[in-house]
């Protein structure tokens, strides 16, 4: 039994867990590291997301004859300019919107208690689990409220630093553009043989994934935001820019964006004139009809082939273990687990038939 491939492949994995056991209960001794890692992660998923953005763009440079250094210079002026841009123009509307908004928030906020309060005198006429479940989650949002407002405090200092790590995002990026092809060689210059041919494949299989899952998702939000922005606009609808701006963010996150687009949207529709509520639904089931339908399969199509309920079920997971910003690399990341996952065990299988020719030739000898 000991010769088993699944036996040795089961200890290797009971020694795995072993290992972060352990880990996890001497993580003292790796404070420090730990800290390190917390503080680069964020630039570091910004730079290579950024990277995976604009990385089209040096190879369409490159391919015009310019050299790496011209390249890089040229993606990140361009950035700068579209920075630039997106301030000059775009940063007085959201900056009047969201002054309005503010301005407008104890107005808003006296609409929404009016239409609980009504919602809440309807109470009386319903069963007495609905009226449980109803008052127990109204002492949740209450206890959710006295929460946030304990920790502002602790919002606005790690905002802060969160600003001041956003710094390192363009040295990130740079070296990312700069060196990128000189990774996959600098790792597998330590293995030989079959190896290398694995963990060269495994990584550009990774780098694939990422690129179309990250090209594609972009583009795709950015085609929504702006159908989003033109109904807002055709129905009047107050702070449509930055309703539709959110819409494209949380599009980023599959099946759950939607839903977190169209609730302050919604919110800002009932307050303005409630007929405005139907308008925006109708707007929301446009734009995602043509996503869904037209736009996600022309520029995604299937290339992470991953079914939808398990993307439900890691995002749930993901909201539960870290919060929103889990929720945005869930996805990318299970499908990462699931190249590596895949890449190793067609390896095993692999070597596995070669061991058995082996075997074979010599008992045939």
């Amino acid at each position: 039994m000991v010769n088993k491939v699944w036996f040795r492949y089961g200890i290797g994995l009971l020694l795995f867990f072993l290992i972060i056991k352990y880990f996890l209960e001497i993580n003292h001794i790796f404070y420090p590291i730990i800290i390190v890692v917390q503080s680069i992660l964020l630039p570091l998923l910004l730079g290579g997301f950024l990277y995976y953005c604009t990385v089209p763009i040096q190879t369409f440079l490159e391919k015009r004859k310019f050299k790496r250094w011209q390249s890089v210079l040229s993606i990140m002026l361009l950035l700068f300019i579209a920075f630039g841009i997106f301030v000059s123009f775009l940063g007085p509307v959201i900056y009047d919107q969201s002054k309005n908004f503010v301005d407008s928030y104890p107005k808003i906020e006296k609409e929404v208690n009016h239409y609980i309060n009504v919602a809440l005198d309807q109470r009386d006429k319903l069963p007495e689990d609905a009226k449980t479940k109803i008052n127990d989650a109204l002492s949740k949002i209450n206890n959710s409220i006295g929460k946030i407002i304990s920790n502002a405090f602790n919002v606005i200092t790690s905002f802060v630093s969160t600003m001041f790590l956003l710094i390192l995002v363009p040295f990130f990026l740079i070296y990312m553009l700069k060196d990128h092809d000189k990774f996959i060689p600098f790792v597998t210059q330590i293995f030989k043989g079959d190896q290398k041919l694995f963990v060269t494949k495994l990584f550009k299989d990774i780098d694939k994934t990422l690129r179309s899952y990250i090209q594609g998702q972009v583009t795709v939000s950015i085609i929504l935001g702006v159908l989003l922005l033109i109904g807002y606009f055709v129905i009047g609808l107050k702070y449509a820019l930055i309703l539709a701006l959110w819409g494209m963010v949380t599009n980023l996150i599959p099946f759950l964006g939607p839903y977190l687009a169209i609730i302050p949207a919604m919110i800002i529709a009932l307050i303005q004139d409630p007929i405005m509520v139907v308008y925006v639904i109708i707007i929301m089931f446009i734009a995602q009809q043509l996503e869904g339908n037209i736009i996600t399969p022309n520029v995604m199509g299937k290339s992470l082939n991953i079914y939808p309920l398990t993307i439900i079920t890691v995002i749930l997971a993901a909201g539960n273990l870290g919060g929103f910003m889990a929720i945005l690399v869930a996805v990318p990341t299970y499908a990462v687990l699931k190249v590596i996952v895949t890449n190793t065990y067609e390896y095993i299988l692999k070597t596995n038939e070669k061991i058995k020719q082996k075997e074979k030739v010599e008992m045939d000898r």
